[in-house]
């Protein structure tokens, strides 16, 4: 006999068959509002990558980039001072390092003095002129007077054999007559002779002076060129710097013997750095130079955002310039997306502002909505890199110091050919007033 509060299994199916539709309903309202909520999230996306992102191409392998100027010796010397340090400012023209002057001093010395003795040959050579040119009236007037002889022996031999038929005379003094007469024509050969060479030897001394003055003759121009060298070489033993900006990697020390060439310091200006933003192959189909560029600095976080404009497209990939180029065709090839430097120009305003270093990563962002431009550069950039006056400066002293060498010993008329004296430069050592390269250099 059953309980009669226990159900049969038929009550049960029954009670159970209502409840199995509202539990699907509810999975089927759940799926379809899944479904809803990805076919609109998906359309958000596709409508934000058509309208928004399509417009944009951005990576995070960017970084800041700038010029490194090596400070570097014209010439060898040994370490005298240190005057800037690792992390120093530095103004263009601001001495940097001191070499030890006394081989510099000596070379100008000595190519002082031969500039000197050769402005003293050359004025030989111009008095010789007047010597030589006595030399040929000289002989030219023997040759008058050996004229005059021969006539007069001519005389006194018609004579004496007009008087040798009757025996007035006898044949020894009319032997005696021929060779007065004899004489008197070697001695006009002899006359005629020298005419020649006098006239050849001022011809070609001549040669030498034609044409030019003392100031402007060649043994005179070669010696004021060593002067000029040495001169020079007086003042690069001073290393000016050649732009403003912060030393670095400072590698000189006090004492060191360095040859010309020898890297002692670098130089960074850090008003003139760009952004090296290196882009998948894939993606720089529709950049183009000039587009507006966002950029963020990781040093300062999102907080700081640069504006910059796409100043050029590399040449070439990363790994055609590398080291050891990749060997693309081994058997054992591995197609890798390539990455192409792509140059982002910063705002000078904005690096003033927020400072940044070389090297610091960035993250760049490029509008290329615009699609008018280049993609290549087709002239020349209007800021160029160019040599300030820092350089320029160091051989103005040089001039001044030929000229007052020659004018010290050119002397007499000739003084009027060359330019007034000029005092004599300072010393190097003291020299502050170089000032140098936009871009040493």
């Amino acid at each position: 006999m059953s309980d009669n509060n226990t159900p049969t299994p038929a009550a049960a199916a029954a009670s159970a068959a209502p409840e199995a539709p509202a539990g699907n309903g509810k999975r089927r309202r759940a799926l379809t509002a899944l479904a809803a909520v990805v076919i609109v999230a998906g359309g958000g996306w596709g409508l934000y990558e058509w309208l928004v992102a399509s417009h944009y191409e951005d990576t995070d392998n960017a970084y800041v980039s700038g010029n490194v100027i090596q400070i570097t010796p014209q010439i060898g010397g040994t370490v005298m001072a240190i005057n800037a340090d690792d992390t120093d400012f530095v103004k263009a023209g601001q001495p940097l390092v001191q070499l030890d002057p006394a081989d510099a001093k000596v070379a100008l010395e000595q190519a002082e003095a031969a500039l000197a003795q050769a402005v003293r040959q050359v004025r030989t050579l111009y008095a010789n002129n007047g010597s030589l040119a006595a030399q040929v009236t000289l002989r030219q007037a023997d040759i008058v007077k050996a004229q005059s002889d021969i006539a007069k022996a001519q005389d006194d031999l018609q004579r004496r054999r007009a008087l040798s038929g009757n025996g007035a005379v006898s044949k020894e003094e009319l032997n005696h007559a021929e060779t007065q007469l004899d004489t008197a024509k070697s001695q006009l050969a002899a006359a005629q002779a020298g005419v020649v060479a006098a006239k050849e030897a001022l011809v070609s001394n001549q040669s030498l002076t034609e044409g030019t003055s003392v100031a402007q003759h060649p043994s005179v121009l070669a010696a004021a060129a060593k002067v000029r060298e040495a001169y020079l070489a007086t003042q690069r033993v001073a290393m000016p710097a050649p732009v403003d900006g912060y030393v670095a990697k400072r590698t000189v020390q006090l004492g060191q013997r360095v040859a010309a060439g020898t890297p002692m310091m670098s130089i960074v200006p850090l008003n003139q750095l760009w952004v090296d933003a290196n882009f998948k192959e894939v993606q720089l189909r529709n950049i183009r130079i000039d587009q507006p560029v966002k950029l963020t600095a990781d040093v300062y976080g999102k907080k700081v955002e640069y504006t910059g404009k796409v100043a050029g497209l590399g040449v070439g990939t990363g790994s055609a310039f590398a080291l050891l180029p990749a060997q693309n065709a081994t058997g054992n090839w591995i197609k890798v997306v390539q990455r192409v430097p792509v140059r982002i120009a910063l705002d000078p305003e904005q690096l003033k502002a927020n400072p940044l270093r070389i090297g610091l990563s960035m993250d760049a962002e490029v509008d290329i909505s615009q699609k008018g431009g280049k993609m290549l550069a087709d002239a020349p950039r209007a800021t160029a890199l160019a040599q300030t006056t820092v350089y320029s400066q160091l051989d103005r002293g040089a001039d001044a110091e030929v000229e007052r060498i020659v004018a010290a010993n050119i002397g007499g008329k000739g003084g009027a050919t060359a330019a007034a004296p000029a005092k004599a430069p300072a010393a190097p050592a003291g020299n502050t007033s170089v000032a140098v390269q936009g871009q040493p250099g």
